[in-house]
Order: C-alpha cells, then sequence, then structure tokens
C-alpha cells in the first residue's frame, strides 16, 4: 500500500540525549579508514581551532538513523521495512560534533511520494547539542515494490 502523503511534515519527539565520547569518535574514524588526527587528538584538534576532537562528518549518522526509527516503526505510516534500502544521506552543518556533547534529534518526514513502484520516504534529523542547532541530516530511504500494492 502506499504511504499515506498526509505524514508529510510530521514531527517526532526529540531523542534521549546521546552524549559523543572521544573513544567513540576514534572507534568511527577507524571504522571508516579516516585517520585524521583531529578525531583522535585534543591537541591537534585545539590547532584546528576546536575545543576537543571532533567527529569525522558522516558520524551523526549513527544517532539520526536511530532516531529515524520513530518513524519506521510508526504503525501509522505503514512502511514495510523489510523491503527499504537507503537511498541517499545528506549533512549540513552548523558546526562539528565535538566529544563531550549532548545531541538530540528531532526527526521529520519532509516528503513521502512513489515512484516506478516504490514508496520514497524523506526523513530530516535536527541535530542539537541543548538549544545550539549543529547538523542537519537528510536521508532518503526507498520501500521496493510497495507503492502499487
Amino acid at each position: 500500500m502506499p504511504l499515506d502523503p498526509s505524514f508529510i511534515g510530521r514531527s517526532y519527539p526529540p531523542t534521549a540525549p546521546y552524549e559523543v565520547g572521544r573513544e567513540k569518535i576514534r572507534e568511527f574514524a577507524d571504522a571508516i579508514g579516516d585517520a585524521n588526527p583531529a578525531y583522535r587528538d585534543p591537541e591537534a584538534a585545539k590547532a584546528l581551532g576546536h575545543p576537543d576532537v571532533i567527529a569525522p562528518p558522516t558520524f551523526p549518522f549513527l544517532i539520526t538513523y536511530r532516531a529515524a526509527g520513530q518513524v519506521v516503526g510508526d504503525p501509522e505510516l505503514g512502511l514495510d521495512f523489510s523491503r527499504v534500502v537507503h537511498g541517499d544521506q545528506k549533512f549540513a552543518y552548523t558546526r562539528p560534533v565535538r566529544a563531550g556533547d549532548l545531541l538530540s534529534v528531532t526527526v521529520t518526514i519532509d516528503s513521502a511520494k512513489a515512484m516506478a513502484g516504490n514508496d520514497i520516504l524523506s526523513v530530516r534529523g535536527e541535530v542539537h547539542a541543548g538549544e545550539e542547532h549543529v547538523v542537519t541530516a537528510v536521508m532518503t530511504l526507498v520501500a521496493r515494490g510497495t507503492a502499487g500494492e
């Protein structure tokens, strides 16, 4: 069954704060094979003008994907997650993610459309450290073969 377009604009409650730790940043940088010293060494990060180590640009995917689980798991939306592939990901930064940040995410459905028999859902995650905006992450989810059912 196609997704209901009336869900466009629906926002979900902010997530509980996620504390960004130096070790998590290092592990993520290792996992993606990025040896940038600003991701590991506080002095290297400070030399670049940051108060502590910073995270690689794709690090917020960890928490925004979890937050998008509110959308995916919304029974009213009716998204068949067994048919979902991750179609696209974009980040727009106000500032880098830093060790010590307490980040929360508010997700909103930006679009829901059918194309070529697939449902395509765009989910925006606004990431904040307290009241300060850090990054906006937009992911596109494609539910294969569900729009014609």
